[in-house]
């Protein structure tokens, strides 16, 4: 029988190996007096494409290699007795395979003396690859204000205020809910500018952590961390063109000072260098919250406020252009149509009334993923149904909203004997038939035919040209 304090040793050794495997979002990895791997979770075989096998019991440098002039943070902590935080770095594992994190690397002290070093790090190889591939595509902008769609005055206000906005180099502050189209308006302004054959730069601030934004925007100089390179930050990348910043409110108070100096100064400093860079760069900024309450809520310094919004512009909600709804469901029609290789036509009346009676939260993005959901249930049908909306929508449409004809429980005989015709048939006509009769009364006078039926004018032409009505 096992002594109960061996017993509870092993416990507790159970414990600690379960919970290090079970922390999923951070690597652990733990070095002895010697340099020789103890500790190595199942988070950190994954970053560094390692069995336990491969590092445990191995010194390190027989596993892992650095480029010239880089040194290992885990091994700087055990020789020298420094501590890392949120430290970047490169390395290779002994496959040859780069790998790219961010530490916490301290050592590990018993009675004053070192007996090793332990590293938590997070994985941001797949991170950085993926901002290699977002500057390759940088400059490759797709929208002017013809890209941009609707006829409401709320609309047409903010295009003519932006199609002014492009004939100066000054800051433009771009506010709107997620969904409105803030990236569409940007590229617009750029494209229409002086600066449109220069390169236009996107980059939405809330995607990357703190700890390598600032490296991304400035630039780096090499050496100056572990795994620095000498690298142009993406106000040098912009050069001459547009320099889109997207969410600017989630950057830090610290990096929105810098980015403040940025712009009064006209020059930026790679971290680590000691060299002021001129820089020519137009900013352009988006938000998705009013910047008032970002202000007050210490989101957003109010002097960088006054910099980025030299001009500002309000992007109208879809719930505040709902004439604008149909047309836009006419383009993302079309569009998808292409795309599937389909023939849809339209939507029908109930669908509509749906359209018109929704809030819309998530904006343009929303109506578009709606509609291509949609498509995608579509089988022989030409029409958009309620049975092909997602379920908020099909759960609304059950509740009547068109006045019936006859009384359900006061039918006669004879109603009872007719063979009822198909529902989507019948409404189909009936709305052709009762708009040809308003535009008749009104001698094909679009805006008092609206009117009296109690439309916009783009909804009626949406529905004439729907249902294939002519002007006469």
């Amino acid at each position: 029988m096992e002594h109960p304090k061996l017993e509870q040793v092993k416990t507790l050794n159970k414990i600690y190996e379960t919970l290090l495997n079970k922390i999923d979002d951070v690597g652990v990895h733990v070095i002895n007096d010697v340099g020789k791997t103890i500790i190595y979770n199942e988070k950190m075989m994954e970053i560094e494409s390692l069995s336990r096998e491969d590092v445990i019991n191995k010194d390190f440098l027989d596993v892992f290699m650095f480029e010239d002039g880089q040194g290992s943070t885990l091994l700087e902590a055990l020789h020298e007795e420094k501590e890392f935080r949120n430290q970047k770095q490169t390395y290779f594992n002994n496959k040859g395979k780069e790998i790219k994190t961010i530490n916490h690397t301290f050592p590990i002290y018993d009675n004053g003396r070192v007996i090793g070093a332990i590293e938590i790090a997070k994985d941001v190889t797949k991170l950085e690859q993926l901002i290699r591939h977002n500057m390759q595509r940088r400059g490759n902008t797709r929208f002017t204000f013809d890209s941009i769609i609707g006829n409401s005055p709320a609309i047409q206000e903010v295009i003519e205020n932006t199609k002014r906005a492009t004939r100066t180099p000054s800051s433009v502050l771009i506010v709107g809910e997620t969904g409105t189209g803030k990236e569409l308006f940007a590229q617009s302004i750029h494209n229409g500018s002086e600066r449109s054959s220069a390169p236009f730069i996107s980059q939405n601030c809330a995607a990357i952590p703190d700890t390598l934004i600032e490296g991304l925007l400035f630039g780096t100089k090499k050496g100056a961390f572990t795994g620095a390179t000498e690298r142009p930050g993406l106000f040098e990348e912009a050069e001459g063109g547009t320099l889109l910043l997207d969410e600017i409110n989630s950057l830090s108070p610290m990096l929105q000072a810098k980015l403040l100096r940025a712009i009064q100064e006209k020059s930026i400093r790679r971290i680590g260098d000691t060299v002021e860079r001129k820089i020519n760069v137009r900013i352009l900024s988006t938000m998705n919250e009013d910047p008032i309450e970002a202000i007050a809520n210490n989101r957003l310094r109010k002097d960088l406020y006054y910099r980025l919004s030299v001009v500002s512009l309000f992007i109208p909600a879809l719930r505040e252009r709902k004439d604008d709804i149909f047309l836009l469901a006419d383009h993302f029609i079309s569009k998808y149509n292409h795309l599937f290789h389909m023939e849809v036509k339209g939507l029908s009346a109930e669908v509509i009334h749906l359209f018109q009676s929704y809030d819309w939260p998530g904006n343009v993005r929303e109506l578009e993923h709606v509609i291509e959901g949609a498509m995608n249930l579509i089988v022989d049908e030409e029409i958009i149904e309620p049975i092909h909306l997602p379920y908020h929508f099909r759960n609304k449409s059950q509740s009547p909203h068109l006045n019936p004809v006859v009384s359900v429980h006061g039918s006669s005989t004879e109603d009872k004997a007719q063979t009822l015709r198909n529902l989507k048939d019948y409404l189909h006509e009936a709305e052709e038939f009762y708009i040809k009769k308003a535009l008749h009364r009104h001698d094909y006078h679009i805006t008092n035919t609206a009117k009296e039926l109690g439309l916009s004018r783009q909804t009626l032409q949406y529905r004439m040209k729907r249902l294939n009505i002519g002007t006469k």
